[in-house]
Order: structure tokens, then C-alpha cells, then sequence
């Protein structure tokens, strides 16, 4: 029986550089980091969960605001220290994170969520809406799967899956003391016209008057 973390830990190791060199160019990611950056003032704080490589989006988001960087992956946050010197980078599982209530202006998670333990989407999601001070930010991207699996095969190694679906994500966010302003289905190519659907999510704590940045 695997151990989801451990697969995503080793897998990420591996391929090092390679993921990096895979994701980064992707313009679908690189519009919701730009609409959070036209969301923010210059010098907020925000949390990336599961930064990777810290390439594009750590490194985007950490030349105007406080950015805290979270992987597992220890080789990726090497490449990450590297991408975006600026930001501090924690090796940490997601769903192990403990923060003080209140102290984030955003957070963003790319493709991340895909890789947890089913179980522990809704606790996140909750633990999220917890962390943002009232009005702040979240976007990420969500899985519309809903289990968990194991890719033999992923960019060469094996890799863990998990989620619960897209009604389940918004149920837990709504649960969780945010508003949700956008859930869109979208199809991204991962190469040789493979396409790839995601849930992009927008999302606010409740009290959106005390939203910092343009609305």
C-alpha cells in the first residue's frame, strides 16, 4: 500500500529540473497569477501551497508582495531558492500546515490540490478559509476526480492523485467561510494533445469590504 506523501515527495525529487521545464510556460496558470497580483497592494502577504520549482508563480508574486512558499519536495524547493530568492520556502506536507487565524492577505495553490489524499481536501479548504484575514484571496486550481490513484507513469515516475470532485470542492470552500466569485472548467494541453481539465477557483472570505486592492 502506497503512502500518497511519499510517492509525491520522491516523484517531485526525481524529476527535479524536468518538471520545471514542463510546467512553467503554461498561460493558463500564468492569467490567474496575474489576476492575483492585479488583486493585491504591493506588500501583502501570501501563501503559495505547493510552489514547486518557485517558477513562474512564486517568483512573480514574490517581486511585489511577502510570499511563503510550502512543498514537499525538497529538490524542488532548491530550484525554488534559485527562481525566487526572495520569498521564504518551508518543506512541509500542505495538509500538515498550522497557521495563526487571520494572517494572510491571498493564497494561491497550482496544481497542488491534485496531489493529497482525498480525505483531506475539505479539511484544507477549511483550514484556508481560517488563515485569510476577512476579504482575502484564494485562487487554485481543484481536481474534478474524486478518489485516489496511482499513476504509474507520470513525467517518468510514479505519482499520487486524489480529489473529490468539483460540487464536493465548492461545497467544502462555502463550508469554509469563502465566497466563491469564479469556478470555471478548464481544459489545459499537457503536450502530444493531451488535454487536461481542471477547476480554476476564485474565492473570498466573506466580508469582502475589508478586501485589500482593487475589486
Amino acid at each position: 500500500m502506497h503512502i500518497p506523501h511519499d510517492v509525491v515527495r520522491t516523484g517531485y525529487d526525481s524529476i527535479g529540473e524536468r518538471y520545471h521545464e514542463w510546467s512553467h510556460r503554461s498561460e493558463i496558470r500564468l492569467s490567474f497569477v496575474r489576476a492575483v497580483l492585479d488583486r493585491l497592494e504591493a506588500g501583502s502577504t501570501v501563501l503559495d501551497l505547493g510552489c514547486g520549482p518557485g517558477d513562474p508563480a512564486t517568483r512573480m508574486l514574490a517581486e511585489h508582495h511577502h510570499v511563503l512558499g510550502v512543498d514537499l519536495s525538497g529538490q524542488q524547493l532548491r530550484l525554488a531558492r534559485r527562481h525566487a530568492p526572495t520569498a521564504w520556502l518551508v518543506q512541509a506536507d500542505i495538509a500538515d500546515l498550522a497557521l495563526r487565524p487571520g494572517c494572510l492577505d491571498a493564497v494561491v495553490s497550482f496544481y497542488a490540490l491534485g496531489h493529497l489524499r482525498s480525505s483531506v481536501h475539505a479539511p484544507l479548504l477549511s483550514s484556508i478559509g481560517g488563515w485569510l484575514r476577512p476579504g482575502g484571496l484564494l485562487v487554485t486550481s481543484a481536481p474534478l476526480m474524486a478518489g485516489d490513484m496511482v499513476e504509474d507513469d507520470w513525467l517518468g515516475v510514479p505519482m499520487h492523485f486524489g480529489g473529490i470532485g468539483a460540487d464536493a470542492t465548492l461545497d467544502a470552500l462555502q463550508r469554509g467561510g469563502l465566497v466563491v466569485e469564479r469556478a470555471d472548467v478548464v481544459a489545459e494541453d499537457e503536450g502530444e494533445g493531451k488535454l487536461v481539465e481542471f477547476l480554476w477557483v476564485v474565492a473570498t472570505g466573506r466580508r469582502t469590504r475589508c478586501l485589500r486592492g482593487r475589486p
